[in-house]
């Protein structure tokens, strides 16, 4: 039998599929990792890599893990929150430090919150609030760790402010206390994790990055609201702040929640999606600019997958991975290839089925990953 030469035979495989990151949307400060400041109206690859595990991105900053665990952050670095020891922008990925124990990543406004593998919580950026959670207001420009717990398992950084589940299902929350967003029946500000009732059934929670709300989910499927409600995104039929979490209706078949400026979108274990609150831009996705301060259904369809919305539109992959967008678009940040005003139905972004998770930013410009 004729032996082939394995290094000549390596070389002719193809290369696997992998997570390859896209970016599209408004570029100042180099936020969307292109290496430039150019707008962007349909995702462009950042780089040729195909390691790319998770992204987030706030208000101009945006922090990436890679699959081998490595965290890499660029864009706007005004107040140190790319977490690099300085306050340079950067228009493409730079890691941060040398770690490669990154698991979870979060980003707010000027301010950043990550998970390593051994549990422990770290944040930097901008700290007027506490919101870092170190006990004081001073901004750090490199991760500082958050005393010194080894069970954080879930986060999201908001409006000056952090929200984050442990193992156990316990909530916590610290920062800015406005209009109620901590969660904790006041509206005082903390610069120290402080938990959010005695409960331990939490499983996921996302906070307003632009605003004062909050949205989560229990370990039973109800999803709970507490916060800014003045745009009826509370889901409770009214227009009331409420600083303690109050559950909308009694289903328990939530699973996923994503809190925008002034507008909610969840979706059910049944996969469907469902919107409510401010609707001016069409980012409920129901056809129509209406107001609506209860949950309304998206079209009939039974697909929906995972979620993402920010300011004044909204993103969802579904099932088949294919990757849908509605709302605000004058910046391009829906990915369509224009910037018409908006569209108040989900529409498709290019015609790929390989997406696997998407991030909007800050209402300006939007992050995913999808396998190439």
């Amino acid at each position: 039998m004729q032996q082939v030469n394995s290094a000549i035979a390596a070389s002719t495989w193809p290369t696997p599929p992998g997570p390859a990151l896209f970016s599209w949307g408004v570029n100042t400060t180099g936020r969307l990792g292109l290496g430039n400041t150019t707008n962007y109206s349909s995702p462009k690859q950042v780089g040729a890599l195909i390691n790319w595990s998770k992204v987030n991105g706030g208000n101009g900053q945006t922090l990436a893990i890679k699959t081998d665990g490595t965290l890499w952050s660029w864009g706007d670095n005004t107040y140190g929150a790319l977490g690099l020891g300085n306050r340079t922008n950067y228009s493409s990925p730079k890691q941060v430090g040398a770690l490669t124990t990154w698991s979870q990543l979060s980003v707010g406004n000027y301010h950043c919150a990550a998970i390593k593998t051994d549990g422990t919580l770290w944040t930097w950026g901008v700290n007027d609030y506490g919101q870092l959670g170190l006990g004081n207001i001073t901004y750090y420009s490199s991760p500082k760790q958050v005393g010194s717990l080894t069970t954080w398992s879930n986060l999201s950084a908001g409006n000056n402010r952090i929200l984050a589940i442990t193992t156990s299902g316990s909530l916590y929350s610290w920062g800015y206390g406005s209009s109620g967003a901590l969660g904790l029946g006041n509206t005082t500000s903390y610069s120290s994790p402080k938990q959010v009732g005695s409960l331990t059934n939490w499983a996921s929670v996302s906070s307003s990055r632009f605003s004062s709300f909050a949205l989560a989910v229990k370990t039973d499927g109800t999803v709970w609201f507490w916060g800014q409600g003045g745009a009826g995104q509370s889901g409770l039929g009214n227009l009331t702040y409420y600083s303690s979490p109050k559950q909308i209706g009694a289903l328990t078949n939530w699973s996923g929640v994503a809190a925008a400026i002034a507008h909610s979108v969840a979706y059910k274990t049944d996969g469907t999606l469902w919107a409510w609150g401010q609707g001016s831009q069409g980012q409920l996705g129901l056809g129509n600019l209406t107001n609506y301060s209860s949950p309304k259904q998206i079209g009939a369809l039974t697909t929906w997958a995972k979620i993402s919305a920010a300011a004044f539109s909204t993103f969802s992959i579904k099932t088949d991975g294919t990757l849908w967008a509605w709302g605000y678009n004058t910046s391009g940040q829906l990915g369509l290839g224009n910037t018409t005003y908006a569209f108040s139905t989900p529409q498709q972004v290019g015609a790929l089925a390989t997406w696997t998770s998407i991030s909007e930013a800050n209402g300006t410009y939007t992050l995913a990953i999808k396998t190439t």
